[in-house]
Formats: structure tokens, C-alpha cells, sequence
């Protein structure tokens, strides 16, 4: 499955996924098509305990719980006088080299973004790229 991604195309999306149970850090930049960047960075728990994170100028409360085999990140946002509602469940393909980030039943229902290792990275067990 190739990504689904509402509003504007991105040029690239790079991220670093850190991970060791509970705690998950990402790091990600999003290069918009006119080569502009944006980064952004986020904590989450796996122990359902809110996390507050600032993202993009906005304040996210997540959780984070497994649900089967994928971790769904449930999110209120603050963001320029706005609420949202995020639903966002990750799964790691059997071999490890795709990550799968899909919006279910939120403000971002239908969105899908599938990040592809890359090899040689400085570290590539944690450095994916989106698949367009």
C-alpha cells in the first residue's frame, strides 16, 4: 500500500523512529514540493499514560496503547484555535524495513503514510522515508 496523504503532496518526508518499549521518539522533516522543510518531533509512551508534546506551535495530549500488533497514538490537538482528534495506528511490516501510519476514525480518517528504510543511514534501523 503506497501513501494516502491528505492536503498538499510533500516532496519527501524523512523520520527517525526510535524506539525500546515503552518510549518511542520520532524525529521528522517534511519537504514541502517547493523544497521548504518542516520538522517536527514527538515522545510517546506505549502504557496509555497522556504525554504532552509541542508540535508545530500546537499542544498534543497522546496516549499510546497496543491494540494486536499495532500501536495506536490517540491525540486531542491545540493548534491555532483549533481541536482536533487523532487516531493514528502504526504497524511495522514482518521483515521491519515498512512502517505503516494510518488515521482511522479521526480528522485525518483515510490518511496513510508508508515509510520505507533506508539503507546506509547513520542509523538504519531508524531512519525511514516515505513512499509516494
Amino acid at each position: 500500500m503506497a501513501s494516502r496523504l491528505r492536503g498538499q503532496l510533500p516532496g519527501e518526508i524523512i523520520a527517525s523512529v526510535v524506539h525500546s518499549e515503552p518510549d518511542l521518539h520520532v524525529d521528522m522533516t517534511i519537504v514541502a514540493a517547493d523544497g521548504e522543510p518542516t520538522h517536527l518531533a514527538f515522545d510517546a509512551r506505549s502504557t496509555g499514560d497522556p504525554i504532552v508534546n509541542t508540535v508545530l506551535g500546537g499542544e498534543w495530549i497522546s496516549r499510546s496503547r497496543w491494540v494486536g500488533h499495532e500501536l495506536l497514538i490517540e491525540s486531542e490537538v491545540s493548534h491555532q484555535g483549533r481541536q482536533l482528534r487523532f487516531r493514528d495506528y502504526w504497524s511495522l511490516s514482518e521483515d521491519g524495513r515498512r512502517l505503516t501510519m494510518e488515521h482511522r476514525d479521526d480528522d485525518l480518517a483515510g490518511q496513510v503514510t508508508v515509510l520505507e528504510r533506508i539503507e546506509g543511514s547513520v542509523r538504519d534501523d531508524a531512519t525511514p522515508r516515505a513512499t509516494p
